[in-house]
């Protein structure tokens, strides 16, 4: 299979070390695309972070992946903290957009999470409604 962005060994391993820890607060593990040299490069790991902080800390102008550990509370009051793949592309120069959605499934593949949240519009795209509506659909 043909890969127009290489996944580092090293960036494997903290993916799976990240996914594998447990946690009782929301997590995120920050990535983006070196377009020189068109690798995945771990950009940050967050800890205890609430969903706007997290919209706070992604830039405004250039797309990421993140893979979030979200404590989501059951209407039966049970807790879990399911993993999500967050598409942080907000708007940018075209060729980065376009880098940057060809390694998508690539991506998803390698870090093997089923949800995948698209946030195009920043910040107002990545609330606690919509992400609690994609993780209980």
């Amino acid at each position: 299979m043909s890969h127009t962005v290489d996944i580092p060994q090293e960036l494997k391993d903290s993916i799976r070390k990240f996914r594998f820890t447990r946690r009782q607060n929301n997590a995120a593990l920050v990535v983006k695309i070196n377009k020189q040299k068109l690798i995945m490069e771990q950009v940050e790991t967050f800890d205890n972070i609430s969903l706007e902080d997290l919209a706070e800390e992604l830039p405004e102008a250039s797309p990421r992946y993140v893979v979030l550990s979200y404590n989501l509370v059951h209407s039966d009051g049970r807790t879990s903290s399911p993993l999500v793949l967050i598409n942080w592309a907000p708007a940018c120069e075209t060729s980065l957009l376009t880098l940057h959605a060809s390694a998508l499934l690539d991506f998803q593949s390698t870090v093997d999470i089923a949800k995948v949240l698209e946030v195009r519009d920043g910040a107002e795209g990545l609330t606690k409604s919509v992400l609690e509506a994609k993780l209980l659909s």
